[in-house]
Formats: C-alpha cells, sequence, structure tokens
C-alpha cells in the first residue's frame, strides 16, 4: 500500500510552484500540500495589504518567497524579503508576515 503524503498537487509532472495559488483581490489564499504532526507545508497568495498578524509557532518556519516582496517581523527585528530569498522565523518566537504589494510564498513548518 502506497503512503500518499502530498495533496492538492500533481504528481509526476513539471510545475510552477507561483502558479499553485491564485491571488484574489482583498484575500489571502493558502492551498495545504502537507499537514501532519511533523511538517506543514503550505502555498499562501496575500493581495497587497494583507497580514498575518503577530502569532508564534511551536516549530521553525521557513519562508520562500515566489513573487513580490514579503515584509516579515521576527520579535522586533523587520525584514523585506524578495521572490527567491528566504528567512526561518524560530519556533516559539513571535512573527508576522505582511504584504505592501502583492507577493506569494511557500510556509515549511518543521514540528
Amino acid at each position: 500500500m502506497s503512503k500518499h503524503i502530498l495533496k492538492n498537487i500533481e504528481k509526476g509532472k513539471v510545475l510552477e510552484l507561483c502558479d499553485l495559488v491564485s491571488y484574489q483581490d482583498g484575500q489571502i489564499v493558502s492551498k495545504t500540500l502537507v499537514q501532519n504532526e511533523n511538517v506543514s507545508l503550505t502555498l499562501f497568495a496575500f493581495d497587497k495589504d494583507e497580514e498575518i498578524s503577530t502569532h508564534s509557532s511551536h516549530g521553525d518556519a521557513m519562508v520562500n518567497v515566489l513573487d513580490g516582496v514579503a515584509r516579515i517581523t521576527i520579535g522586533d527585528e523587520k525584514y523585506e524579503i524578495e521572490a527567491g530569498q528566504t528567512i526561518v522565523m524560530p519556533a516559539e518566537i513571535p512573527h508576522a508576515v505582511y504584504a505592501a504589494v502583492r507577493m506569494k510564498f511557500m510556509l515549511t513548518v518543521l514540528f
């Protein structure tokens, strides 16, 4: 019996991650690819001025920006992360994500 961990994504096909989640006016759109006790893998598309307010996680969270620019706050530090760049938000440290422009990213959380 095969165990399929990834969902909501075609297998055995070359894909552009950026194309797997679409922008919607005034919204944050997410597509979960994996969610279990060890890992969470989610694609996000933020419209301009959308945000996830300050919160913390029990796992290290890596943001890989696919399109646009993410404004990331980790503790008291602020970062601007562009397409092609990544940053890790450490477990238990308050963090937030804001889109000054439309942006897409892949979030990987390891628990």
